[in-house]
């Protein structure tokens, strides 16, 4: 049974996606997506194997989406998408599999076909976005996007990461790993990532130093990073 999962803002493009995969006995939709703060949510708890991606979402697009997956447990996606065949034509130097909307029969049941042979992820390579404007997060029930400039710093802990910004403390799905090469936020401690521009002061400590940011909290930085840390201020 291969696992999958669709994502696309358009209900009756969802549904009809459903539908084809409904008469495929050996594919299993565990979750329906519309935007991309509950598909990292999905992503998460079901690890699916596949995804339908769609490519323009408000937002976040597809491309952006598949750029915030971790590439360790990336899982294989077939792009969904209403561009011209000019436009699909990096996908198929990168021998991505997409659909084109309306989805064709013959196309759809050849994508399957491929698809049950080689599960193996693509590399995005040049298609993904080098650097996010977004990030999808998360605070009890409520699902948001926040402006990667907004952010001051990101730390990870038992419960997850968490993304602070001067006003509040959300969450989201995305790793540090991913958030500190897509974004411009960099290593202070093997648990936080901070944004360079939110750092007011940098008090040195005998086991290293603590930052206060512009909105005034402290977070720690590690003597592995320090002396990264003052270079990028200028100190020796």
């Amino acid at each position: 049974m291969i696992s999958c999962i669709i994502i696309d803002d358009e209900p009756y493009a969802r549904d009809e996606l459903a539908i084809l995969l409904e008469n495929e006995p050996d594919f299993e939709v565990m979750a329906q997506c519309s935007n991309a703060v509950e598909a990292m949510q999905a992503i998460t708890k079901f690890k699916p194997e596949l995804l339908f991606l769609d490519i323009q979402m408000p937002k976040i697009s597809g491309l952006e989406l598949a750029s915030m997956l971790d590439p360790d447990n990336i899982p294989r996606i077939v792009f969904v998408t209403a561009f011209d065949e000019y436009a699909i034509t990096a996908f198929e130097k990168q021998a991505f599999d997409y659909l084109l909307k309306p989805i064709d029969d013959n196309r759809f049941a050849a994508t399957l076909n491929r698809l049950r042979k080689d599960l193996t992820p693509k590399q995005l390579g040049t298609i993904a976005s080098e650097k996010l404007e977004h990030i999808p997060c998360f605070c009890g029930n409520r699902l948001k996007v926040v402006a990667t400039d907004a952010v001051q710093f990101i730390y990870s802990d038992m419960s997850g990461v968490h993304v602070a910004t001067a006003d509040e403390l959300v969450h989201t799905h995305m790793t540090l790993r991913v958030l500190e090469e897509k974004t411009s936020l960099i290593y202070c401690h093997r648990q936080y990532l901070i944004a360079p521009t939110a750092i007011a002061e940098i008090e040195l400590q005998e086991a290293g130093a603590e930052v206060t940011t512009r909105s005034g909290a402290k977070v720690p930085v590690s003597r592995r990073y320090l002396k990264q840390l003052k270079q990028l201020f200028g100190f020796q």
